[in-house]
């Protein structure tokens, strides 16, 4: 039996009820909206010889994609991100849509993108015409979350292709039952016999339990460990939105590295396209690769080969070999010039001819490389790199945070007879003034020029994705602030209505305080 698709009349009811209580009537969830609010589809990608890819089986709702093929022998996993198909509409809870409001700005969902992560399989098969078992299983989903999907999947994959389409309705079903995506809960997540936690508390359950610190993170040290003498330089070319090609020997290295690259600026929100995976089959692959124009803002992650000519006119790209269990500590390799980068024979390294604002800084270099000869955990290189990048984006974000606050009015220029007042431009010059007493220099000790760096990060993609979600957040405030004042007036003057009837019951209409109280009203009213 084929499990039916989202939102059909005939798919079974979630145990305990798929319509729920409470949170009013947008909380009344139809059969397969749970599952909707974790993963878009999900589908089996097989290798015919004759057709090539194909989607064997497909559950929930249609997607249009050509999915990436590996060439990798063995079990891989990676993840894609893809555009969707323009005038398509999904039909969800509206309660799931709020959730996002209180996610952090990097996690927030793009509507205009999907996430593919895929665990793929090739093996040899001597009874196959090809000689190879070759076969994908693939989520869907709009959600980010990177490191929770590669778990279920490392949990399921291996099952699925011993037992085939029966597991996956099961697994499914499992996923239907998953309560919504809440930000700040500690979530409970069964998959087939195991409960997933997001993070560590007490169980008080009979099954087996997987607890998860993170739902999005990469393994930030193992990445970035081919170049991490290069990382600073990275984080300048990620902030500024720069055009960035990684060529990777495997798609898992690609994706992983991309994702990497992207989250180093948190808790910026990287506002460009990226691209985990990108194949010549990708619908963008002309619009990428075409020589007439300036290469995009954008972050692609490749692995053919032929991307090594295609794109050697894009200003910035990083070559990784394998990238290994730091065990040892890396070799430092200079930055290479564009010029030398070569279709196959090129060796690993960053080929670019930017010059980084900032002077290098090297005690996070000696840290890290000091973690590698004490063979400290790669969790904990990680830490402490995710810890560097974090104080650097926030040390060069606080002074932008400190210029824009002062371009909110005043509270005492919020008046309830007034329309809300406006924010006052943004002026690059003034902001530019302010930078001399606080600017990034009070919480960082980089020296460097950071006055160019903001500059050219004030034409970027990024600042405008920035400046547009914080001049919202400052737009609804003030029209909050402007409601409060004129419900408080509201409340003031039926406070006093009520005080004018009652002196009409009480005084006679021909005494002295009804003639003034009368009045008094009449020219409120007129005001009204």
């Amino acid at each position: 039996m084929v499990w039916p698709p989202l939102g059909a009349g005939l798919a079974p009811p979630t145990p305990g009820g798929s319509r729920g209580r409470g949170r009013g009537a947008c909380l009344s969830l139809l059969p397969w909206d749970r599952f909707s609010a974790w993963l878009h589809c999900v589908c089996v990608v097989g290798f015919d010889l004759e057709l090539g890819q194909a989607v064997e089986v497909q559950y929930c709702l249609f997607v249009v994609y050509f999915f990436p093929h590996v060439g990798c022998l063995g079990d891989t996993q990676f993840c894609f991100r893809f555009r969707r198909s323009p005038g398509r509409k999904v039909s969800l809870c509206c309660f799931l849509d709020q959730l996002d409001r209180d996610l952090p700005v990097y996690l927030k969902k793009d509507s205009a993108y999907y996430y593919g992560y895929v665990y793929f399989r090739q093996v040899r098969d001597k009874s196959l015409k090809r000689g190879y078992f070759q076969k994908s299983l693939v989520l869907i989903s709009k959600l980010p979350y990177v490191h929770l999907f590669r778990t279920v999947l490392k949990q399921i994959a291996p099952e699925y292709f011993e037992k085939s389409e029966a597991f996956l309705e099961a697994v499914c079903s499992d996923v239907d039952r998953w309560p919504p995506p809440v930000p700040g809960k500690v979530l409970q997540l069964p998959i087939m016999g195991v409960i997933m936690k997001v993070s560590t508390p007490a169980l008080a359950d009979a099954q087996i339990s997987m607890a998860l610190p993170t739902v999005h993170e990469v393994d930030l040290f193992r990445c970035f460990c081919p170049v991490f003498f290069h990382i600073q330089m990275l984080w300048e070319l990620v902030l500024l939105g720069e055009p960035l090609v990684v060529m990777a020997p495997s798609p898992a290295e690609s994706s992983e590295t991309v994702l990497a690259l992207v989250s180093c600026i948190s808790p910026l929100k990287y506002c460009s396209d990226f691209r985990p995976y990108f194949t010549i089959h990708d619908s963008e692959f002309k619009e990428y690769t075409t020589r007439t124009q300036a290469p995009p803002s954008v972050i692609l992650g490749v692995t053919n080969p032929f991307f090594a000519k295609t794109l050697q006119h894009w200003p910035h790209i990083i070559r990784i070999g394998d990238i290994k269990l730091p065990g040892e500590v890396p070799k430092q390799v200079k930055v290479k010039k564009l010029k030398n980068l070569k279709t196959l024979d090129s060796k690993p390294g960053v080929y670019t001819s930017y010059k980084p604002y900032l002077n290098k800084d090297e005690e996070i270099v000696k840290q890290l490389q000091k973690g590698v000869q004490q063979k400290r955990p790669t969790e904990a290189q990680s830490v402490i790199l995710r810890r560097y990048f974090l104080e650097l984006t926030e040390s060069f974000i606080i002074p932008l945070e400190r210029y824009v606050a002062s371009l909110m009015p005043l509270q005492k220029c919020i008046s309830p007879w007034k329309s809300p007042p406006q924010l006052r431009q943004f002026s690059q010059d003034d902001f530019m003034k302010t930078l001399e007493k606080a600017g990034p220099q009070l919480t960082s000790g980089l020296k460097g020029d950071w006055i160019g760096l903001y500059r050219h990060f004030l034409k970027s993609p990024n600042f405008d994705g920035w400046f547009r979600s914080r001049q919202k957040e400052m737009t609804q405030k003030l029209e909050a602030l402007h409601l409060e004042a004129l419900c408080n007036e509201v409340r003031k003057m039926c406070a006093y209505d009520y005080i004018y009837h009652l002196a009409i019951k009480i005084y006679s209409p021909t005494s002295q305080f009804y003639s003034h109280f009368h009045r008094l009203n009449v020219k409120f009213l007129t005001v009204l």
